[in-house]
């Protein structure tokens, strides 16, 4: 009951700084970007690094916001990025960085219990928590759920319950998503940056090659505005 009513606490606080869910429409293009500026303010890692899969000197470099609550999150993981990974990530030509922007309590729970997984597992509990969203995150009761996937995992109940206590966990959490929107207009999950190209939704396999082969080729785009250097613009419900 502890470490539940802990995670409820510092998940409305996140809740209260990153604002309602909000899932993007499938498909939407926003913005391109030269490696800029922004690039390489979009490039700085949270307080407790980056989960990352491929080759850090690979040509793109894709990051992915996402939200573990979120149903369009859910259908890019199961259907577009395992062609990704396979087609783009495993040969080398993209590297892809995963970052947390939860929408609510649970998604934040969700994504603290994968880092507490470890670097090694993370991305096995990031695929595991989507594969099974509908069975955790939208019960009556998603933090037992969640502690129920934990065990399958190897959580014993004292460590699932000093995840969900760990304040360095939620502090990168929190710092992670609350930069996203403040400096990079991130206000809908999934997003992704694609070699500093902003696209929004979960969009198909076919849309997403064909964005990344375009970056492949050298097609250049418009160049995306640079990080604001002043106060920056809250996030809704800041």
């Amino acid at each position: 009951m502890a470490a539940v009513l802990a995670v409820a606490l510092l998940g409305y606080g996140a809740y209260r700084i990153f604002g309602q869910r909000g899932e993007a429409p499938t498909g939407a293009i926003v913005t391109t970007a030269d490696k800029t500026a922004f690039e390489k303010e979009l490039a700085v890692p949270g307080p407790l690094g980056e989960m990352t899969l491929g080759d850090k000197s690979a040509p793109v470099t894709v990051y992915e916001y996402a939200s573990m609550t979120c149903t369009h999150c859910a259908e890019f993981a199961k259907d577009t990025f395992p062609e990704v990974k396979k087609n783009f990530v495993d040969t080398g030509k993209v590297y892809y960085v995963f970052r947390e922007f939860p929408f609510d309590p649970v998604a934040t729970a969700a994504f603290m219990l994968a880092r507490c997984a470890g670097p090694e597992r993370y991305f096995g509990f990031i695929e595991v928590l989507f594969r099974s969203q509908e069975q955790w995150a939208f019960v009556e009761t998603p933090m037992e759920a969640l502690k129920k996937l934990a065990r399958q995992g190897g959580f014993s109940d004292e460590k699932f319950d000093a995840c969900m206590k760990d304040q360095a966990v939620f502090d990168h959490v929190k710092t992670v998503a609350q930069r996203a929107a403040q400096q990079f207009g991130v206000r809908s999950t999934p997003t992704f940056f694609v070699n500093g190209e902003k696209v929004e939704g979960a969009i198909p396999y076919k849309d997403f090659e064909e964005i990344l082969n375009k970056k492949l080729s050298g097609e250049k785009g418009e160049e995306a505005p640079a990080p604001s250097s002043g106060p920056a613009t809250p996030a809704p419900g800041q």
